[in-house]
């Protein structure tokens, strides 16, 4: 069954499923408020402070056709009140020699629902649909030492290995990174 056809019921508290529009407003607001919760969390993902919601929602804007002709995949997890409390990309287009790759960016959830498996439900969902896409290798990268680099290596992510100063936290202040692959 198509992943953007299904809503899955993860827990009690969230469901997941896949946006294929980003053209209702509300879905926008959802997203730029989770990010700005990230980056004002301390999350490192391509943002600096001060950030405010027209930026973020500017950001999700921009991903639109890209999700819209398919070349992304987006999940959302929303939790009892319908609140976008989560969410994880698949970017799908890559070059002509790398038709069987992946990219997963953009793993979000907002601090009010972390430690209640949102992220890991995100992850294994985003490997599922990566894999309905017949995609067999997925990379990312995150901070070295935080939250995710911990939840990857649960969820039997490899990593390749560390670079030192590669980004800025919202604060400016540096930090590295961790890549990880996963064979599908």
């Amino acid at each position: 069954m198509p992943l953007d056809n299904v809503s899955r019921t993860m827990s009690p508290n969230f469901t997941i499923s896949r946006a294929t529009n980003l053209e209702q407003a509300e879905v926008i607001a959802g997203l730029g408020r989770l990010l700005v919760d990230c980056v004002e969390g301390g999350a490192s993902v391509s943002f600096m402070l001060p950030i405010d919601q027209a930026h973020a929602e500017a950001f999700w804007r921009k991903l639109a056709p890209d999700v819209a002709s398919g070349k992304r995949i987006l999940l959302l997890a929303r939790d009892e009140q319908n609140r976008i409390v989560g969410t994880v990309q698949a970017v799908l287009d890559q070059p002509e020699n790398q038709p069987h790759r992946a990219d997963i960016a953009k793993l979000l959830v907002h601090r009010s629902a972390r430690k209640a498996g949102v992220g890991a439900a995100l992850v294994q969902e985003i490997e599922r649909a990566s894999a309905q896409a017949q995609k067999t290798l997925l990379v990312l990268d995150t901070v070295t030492g935080g939250d995710a680099e911990r939840l990857y290596k649960r969820l039997d992510w490899q990593i390749c290995g560390e670079i030192p100063g590669y980004a800025l936290m919202p604060d400016g202040a540096l930090c590295g990174t961790t890549v990880f692959y996963k064979n599908l």
